[in-house]
């Protein structure tokens, strides 16, 4: 793999260490402000809102200026957003804070999947993906579980300082490391709003909004049900995170492998097995072995979606991919807000800690009718194409013979010249 890869990885650890940090230090922050934890739960909910919103926000902007440039202006963003984080003197201001670091978020992963498949061969590309998707996980593994550790004994806001602190260096190693790459010729907005008149890029957006929403919906609140009802100690929690980056890890690797070859049935499984996990996570958050389990799994579980979805999306958009890329990481965050959202809904409504597990199988399960619908559509296309192509029924009444003589030239001057895109 190349070189750059790491550097996109350094990126991705800080920003999957402030992503998910927050989870690990409710309570904390909760108190510090004097709100409840549902309502600090609202962290979440913005950073993840704020993903969705700024994904195809600085993509858009971003498509005059080279991609390195852009990743180098993203985690500019980022630091700024953190720094504030640490030093806001009220909750609004830190929810602000929140916001303007997570709108670097989306288009760093959009524009970073984008450049990680374009340096690899075609059969190579969720590998890609995989490998900078791994600083994410490892984060879950490293910077969550010190960052929560740090926040417990030294306060919250000496980890997002710490955080702001890994923000820059992964500008340093974006500079150092990823190659000066030229902006795509011949390729405009138009041609990147286009990919979303695709319907299997809606449907793979859609099973990104559910899928990985049904992680959320559990792990947003797993400080307060480990606590309240597996028995755990607070200080317990920091270890309950490295299992789950443990599971994204391995996850996602995994996923990276597979996806390249069976994607489509990487995608049942994984949705299927999601669901059920998310399902039994009710009765064995009860007990303090099975919880550390299957937290393990729907690390494991939840991230082996990643790099098939994300492949997906940029195999549906071949022609213009970036703004899709982008897009698709808000879906994931769209689903975390969500997801969050719901959980503490049903939290607040009195049905108890374990209650958003439910959220989060209903979530996974309905991403698993969406991968069967998907696929059972690319197998119509892929029939009708070959029908078509047989001059068999499908073809029958749909196609007649030419007039003889040369072809009408009716081709666009656009369709005439071949989009080339990163």
């Amino acid at each position: 793999m190349p070189l750059a890869l790491l550097a996109l990885a350094i990126g991705a650890f800080g920003i999957g260490t402030t992503e998910f940090v927050i989870m690990g230090l409710l309570p904390e922050v909760a108190a510090g402000y004097g709100v409840s934890i549902p309502t600090a739960g609202f962290l979440v909910t913005g950073y993840a809102l704020g993903v969705v919103l700024g994904a195809p926000l600085m993509t858009v902007l971003g498509t005059r200026i080279p991609r390195k440039r852009m990743l180098m202006l993203l985690m500019g963003l980022f630091i700024a957003g953190n720094l504030l984080s640490a030093l806001a003197p009220a909750f609004g201001v830190m929810l602000a804070g929140r916001v303007l670091a997570s709108l670097a978020h989306g288009a760093f992963f959009g524009i970073g999947a984008v450049v990680a498949a374009e340096l690899v061969a075609p059969d190579k590309k969720a590998g890609a993906i995989a490998m900078m998707f791994t600083g994410l996980t490892v984060a879950n593994v490293v910077g969550v579980p010190l960052g929560t550790l740090v926040g417990q004994h030294l306060g919250w806001r000496v980890t997002f300082v710490i955080v702001a602190g890994l923000g820059v260096l992964g500008l340093l190693g974006i500079a150092r490391l990823v190659p000066d790459l030229p902006r795509p010729e011949g390729v405009r907005i138009r041609h990147e709003l286009a990919a979303f008149r695709n319907v299997q890029v809606l449907l793979a957006m859609a099973m990104t909004v559910l899928g990985f929403g049904g992680v959320f919906a559990a792990i947003t609140y797993i400080t307060p049900m480990m606590t309240n009802v597996a028995g755990f100690a607070g200080t317990s929690v920091t270890w309950l995170l490295v299992l789950f980056g443990l599971g994204m890890v391995g996850g996602n690797l995994l996923g990276g492998r597979f996806a390249d070859r069976r994607l489509m049935p990487m995608l049942y499984g994984t949705l299927g097995a999601l669901a059920l996990v998310l399902a039994l996570f009710t009765v064995t958050a009860h007990h303090k072995a099975a919880a550390a389990i299957t937290i393990t799994l729907i690390g494991a579980l939840g991230f082996a979606t990643v790099p098939p979805l994300q492949k997906r999306v940029l195999d549906q958009a071949a022609g213009a991919p970036t703004l899709a890329s982008a897009v698709n990481i808000g879906a994931f965050n769209l689903g975390n807000a969500l997801a969050a959202w719901l959980g503490g809904l049903v939290i607040a409504g009195g049905l108890g800690w374990t209650a958003p597990n439910w959220v989060g199988a209903a979530l996974a399960a309905s991403a698993l009718v969406l991968a069967l619908v998907s696929g059972a559509l690319e197998r119509r296309t892929a029939r009708t194409g070959r029908l078509v192509a047989a001059g068999g029924p499908a073809a029958a009444g749909t196609a007649t013979a030419p007039a003889p003589g040369p072809a009408p030239a009716t081709a666009s001057a656009e369709a005439e010249v071949p989009v080339r895109v990163a």
